[in-house]
């Protein structure tokens, strides 16, 4: 201690530096200025608090009223066998859950869910890059092709099932084209053959939603540098080179994010199959989902809490493949992002 403060004293002790001039003169140089580190405002912290709490707070609130509430209260109204009305008494455990896994009904209808799943993605994604590409060019009328390729997505999806329901019965306008155009034989029951209704529901399906991949597809395009492509034109690439090369590694995470929403949609898909094949035509016609079992196992036999049982285990299904696409195919869009903290 004494010898810190001996080193301390000699320090203040010592003279200031003297510079002498070109007369000879000896100046004495002030000694430099150590500039004190600013001083942190108390109460920064607590306001910068206040304020994320006062802008994310109610959003937050509507997050945990009307997604985490209900999941949590359908979970509790899952261990009851429930009419909907007055409090929960007949406790069934976990036997609704196993009735849910142990009917082949849902399971065909999760398989149906995989297929519709597996189809969008294979069905809509090529077509619409194609149909992207072809819209990104200079042409004529192009603003007009995009406005009605996206039309059918901004359709009620009530009035796109009635119409189809309509248009593809036994006796709709589609077997009378057919049979007008000398094509009779090529009439067929296209919503309650099995073989073929899970086809006329992936056509519905990408007729309806196409439009929305599309525009989105444009949007990433046009997001693309130009002087890449410039570049490419003059180093000699041809244009399908330069669409392989540059336009889709580019687009790739416009790319994976609609794959993601498609996926998330095709589980939860239920409004077009229950308008067109109601609640009991699309388990024999082979495209009811595990929304529609929801309904008429739930709703329809008047036991809500099977109902909220499928219904968790619907939002479980979703969860488990949210997080698994998150984790190994979004996370190279995550990385350097601006959210994303620096490791």
């Amino acid at each position: 201690m004494s010898e810190s403060l001996g080193a301390k004293s000699v320090i203040d002790e010592q003279p200031a530096p003297s510079v002498r001039t070109s007369g000879g003169d000896a100046v004495v140089a002030s000694p430099p200025v150590r500039s004190r580190p600013p001083r942190r405002r108390r109460g920064g912290g607590w306001r910068q608090r206040a304020e994320i709490a006062l802008l994310a707070g109610p959003a937050i609130i509507m997050f945990l009223a009307f997604v985490i509430f209900p999941v949590v209260l359908a979970a509790y109204y899952g261990f009851f066998k429930w009419k909907g009305y007055g409090a929960p008494t007949d406790f069934v455990g976990l036997n609704n859950y196993l009735i849910i896994f142990q009917d082949k009904t849902f399971q065909d209808a999760l398989t149906h869910n995989g297929i519709i799943l597996v189809l969008s993605l294979v069905m809509q994604g090529p077509v619409a890059i194609v149909l992207a590409l072809l819209l990104n060019q200079k042409i004529r009328g192009r603003t007009i092709i995009r406005v009605l390729i996206f039309v059918p997505y901004v359709i009620s999806e009530v009035i796109v099932g009635t119409g189809f329901s309509l248009m593809l019965q036994s006796a709709g306008a589609v077997n009378d084209l057919l049979q007008s155009i000398g094509l009779g034989a090529f009439k067929q029951d296209w919503l309650s053959d099995p073989n073929i209704a899970i086809w006329s529901l992936m056509f519905i399906i990408s007729w309806k939603y196409i439009g929305f991949a599309v525009i989105l597809f444009l949007a990433g395009m046009q997001s693309i540098p130009e002087e890449l492509f410039e570049a490419a034109a003059i180093d000699g690439a041809s244009y399908w080179q330069i669409q392989r090369r540059i336009t889709l590694p580019l687009l790739g995470p416009t790319i994976r994010i609609w794959a993601f929403l498609s996926i998330i949609g095709s589980l939860q898909l239920f409004d077009l199959v229950y308008i067109i094949w109601g609640q009991y035509v699309a388990a024999t016609a082979g495209t009811s989902t595990m929304a529609t079992y929801m309904v008429v196992n739930g709703r329809g036999s008047g036991n809500y809490g099977f109902g909220n049982a499928v219904a968790v285990v619907m939002f479980i299904i979703s969860l488990v493949i949210a997080l698994i696409y998150q984790r190994f195919v979004l996370r190279r869009d995550m990385v350097g992002a601006i959210t994303e903290g620096k490791k």
